[in-house]
């Protein structure tokens, strides 16, 4: 994070910390966008989405001074939409992680330069429909980071869940994205 923005968030949280109405809508606005689409890539719902973000949010600004301002903010507040999201989820779905599912072989042929001229959107449309459990932990590996002992953990699965599950997402995304390359050639 560059020196102006690390500034300007340390300003954002000090109104916020003095429950500045207009300062925590600035704080809103600022991490709206890049939050809502983290909601949308876990839950694969606009709707629903949002009120993940809507929930999110209420946890940031009544625990933000539990923020040590030693990292980022938006790492901090990133962090606490995943889990809403997570949370949400477990909530609402039921989220069922199987086991068990075999790794396609790849097949190395195909054409690597369409897939670098995908759009976000169309790749975050085929996020969403993953199965919940598949998306979670694509989200979570790919997007996030987390090792898959990390999202074992999280999740309270096996670490074999945790590789099954994203294997599964990257195999149907792959077959996906393939398919849509041959519907628009």
């Amino acid at each position: 994070m560059n020196g102006i923005s690390r500034e300007d968030d340390l300003m954002l949280l000090r109104g916020c910390l003095q429950n500045d109405r207009k300062v925590q809508e600035q704080l809103y606005r600022k991490y709206f966008k890049t939050m809502y689409q983290i909601c949308i890539s876990y839950s694969g719902d606009r709707v629903e989405a949002k009120d993940i973000l809507q929930d999110a949010f209420v946890k940031v600004f009544t625990s933000l001074e539990k923020f040590d301002a030693k990292g980022s903010l938006e790492g901090w507040v990133r962090r606490i939409v995943t889990n809403t999201a997570i949370d949400h989820l477990r909530k609402k779905r039921r989220v069922v992680f199987t086991d068990g599912f075999t790794e396609e072989p790849e097949d190395e042929e195909r054409s690597s330069s369409f897939f670098r001229e995908l759009s976000t959107d169309t790749i975050l449309r085929f996020i969403r429909q993953l199965p919940d459990g598949a998306r979670i932990v694509f989200n979570l590996f790919a997007v996030d980071d987390l090792s898959h002992k990390e999202i074992a953990e999280k999740l309270q699965i096996s670490v074999g869940t945790s590789k099954s599950q994203y294997n599964r997402a990257r195999n149907l995304l792959k077959k996906w994205l393939c398919e849509y390359e041959q519907s628009n050639q």
